[in-house]
């Protein structure tokens, strides 16, 4: 009798917990049996184990073997269980070095000719290993993102036969190549194309350099879904801790793209997806669209057309910056620091309020519509802009706006002035930071003052008037916080007004 133990990470989250792989062998009737809630991928390890050890040229033991997934109250899922389990069972059965094992993490799905497959989740796992200077063992086809965060911690290998051949030291493994990443983003349209619309070209500056959420209002067909389309353009590049984390969460579904590390997320749901596909969840939790557009954006095209009950979850992650997902067998959670971009007509038919006069919805209808969205997720909207229709004239002339390039660069320098002051974009400020930098003149006080008796405006909406503020100010490179810059701030806040 002997055991092997072999450590593993599971696919349950960024911070990737722990998981043990034991392995047992006992005289008796040959049996081959998994424990630790394995689901049924995981069970069916057992056929994949036995024929690519077999293929593999090794002896499969002919004895009683028992496999533990530790913790046992931890739901286990996937093929990446694999290459531990067959591993621990060529250590027990004295075919490879049992004292190297406790030197490596391995993670794999194995073919039954003795191939290893790709696997989701390998960031999380290379970033485990990466903390705590442990050497992983992972499939080739995962090597981008082994490389992306552990490019000394990590080996790349096609097949058992060569993890063998590795840990017997007669022939390493490779390290996985160097990444290469991308200069710019280079997959959002550019800014350059729209024509006209100073005033949402503005505040979508203004959402780019303070962080801000955004809602454009006005008939169909003027240009809300081309301009926050264009947002992604203008956003500075990720920081490498930051890319980090967003990539961990794409490798959790498989849509990890490490030669892009730099290029923020851009989520754009339709307006028929659910509550679990928005924040995430499931009978084994994954994320949602909020946590895969973490530190970049989500937009929300035809807001009012999201069932209520839907728009309502993200209240608390729009303030929190994390989605906490519990269920009976598992609780996790993941980061969902986003940006709200969002867009919507004015009324059923798009048209109200139009000089054309073609709306036909009734008053009843009309605030039906609006009371889609509830009051506590419009507060936390920190800019609320009409988008009118354009004449006919600026419809015939080319465009003249200026690039997303230039305004990039002008958000770039917006964004470091934030970055060296406070340390994070002003829409993240609070409590004593916001009373520290967004002091007001006694003019700038009095103007607020009035304008919040007037709107009836909550204390969150006056915190983020004067986050706006900030922004404006920092855009104009002003050390304070003036009355022109609370003014445009509330000029903002159409919806508080009234509109549409």
């Amino acid at each position: 009798m002997s055991l092997a133990v072999v450590l593993t990470r599971a696919q349950l989250g960024v911070t990737a917990p722990e998981v043990q792989v034991e392995v047992h062998l006992a005289n008796g009737l040959p049996a081959f049996t998994i424990v630790g809630l394995p689901e049924t991928a995981v069970k069916e390890s057992k056929d994949r184990v036995r024929s690519a050890i077999v293929n593999s040229h090794f002896e499969f033991p002919q004895r009683r073997i028992t496999v533990n997934l530790a913790p046992a109250d931890l739901p286990k899922q996937g093929g990446r269980y694999d290459l531990a389990i067959a591993l621990g069972i060529l250590g027990a059965s004295e075919q490879i070095p049992l004292t190297l094992l406790s030197d490596y993490e391995f993670v794999g799905e194995l073919a039954l000719t003795g191939a290893i497959r790709a696997i989701r989740g390998t960031i999380a796992s290379a970033k485990a290993c990466n903390q705590n200077n442990r050497q992983l063992i992972c499939p080739k086809q995962n090597q981008q993102e082994a490389a992306f965060c552990a490019p000394n911690n990590s080996y790349i290998a096609n097949s058992l036969l060569e993890v063998a051949a590795h840990l017997h030291q007669r022939e390493t493994l490779p390290r996985p190549e160097k990444l290469i990443a991308l200069d710019e983003p280079l997959s959002y349209p550019d800014l350059a194309d729209v024509k006209g619309q100073l005033q949402a070209r503005r505040a979508l500056e203004v959402a780019a350099c303070g962080g801000h959420n955004l809602l454009m209002f006005g008939p169909p067909g003027t240009g809300k879904s081309m301009l926050a389309a264009r947002l992604g353009g203008i956003l500075p590049p990720l920081e490498n801790d930051d890319a980090l984390d967003v990539a961990a969460i794409q490798s959790i579904i498989g849509h990890c793209k490490p030669n892009q590390w730099q290029q923020r997320p851009f989520r754009a749901p339709h307006h028929t997806a659910s509550a679990v596909a928005l924040v995430g969840g499931g009978s084994h939790p994954k994320p949602g669209e909020i946590s895969l557009a973490h530190k970049g954006v989500l937009f929300l095209d035809e807001l009012p057309e999201f069932p209520r009950t839907v728009l309502e979850v993200l209240r608390e992650p729009l303030e929190s910056g994390h989605i906490a997902i519990s269920r009976a067998n598992a609780q996790v959670e993941y980061p969902a620091q986003f940006q709200l971009i969002a867009a919507m007509n004015p009324c059923p038919c798009g048209f109200f309020g139009d000089k054309s006069q073609r709306c036909r919805c009734s008053p009843q209808q009309v605030a039906r519509y609006k009371q889609k969205i509830s009051g506590p997720l419009l507060d936390r909207i920190d800019l609320h802009v009409p988008v009118t229709p354009l004449p006919i004239s600026d419809l015939q002339s080319k465009p003249q706006g200026e690039p997303s390039h230039t305004v990039r660069a002008r958000v770039i320098a917006c964004r470091k002035i934030q970055n060296d002051r406070q340390g994070s974009p002003n829409s993240q400020l609070k409590g004593m930071e916001l009373h520290d930098y967004c002091a007001l003149s006694k003019e700038g006080e009095r103007l607020l003052e009035r304008a919040v008796e007037q709107l009836n405006m909550s204390a969150r909406g006056y915190d983020r008037i004067l986050r706006v503020a900030r922004t404006l100010a920092d855009m104009a490179q002003s050390a304070h916080v003036d009355i022109n810059h609370i003014s445009e701030a509330l000029a903002y806040r159409g919806l508080d007004r009234g509109n549409p």
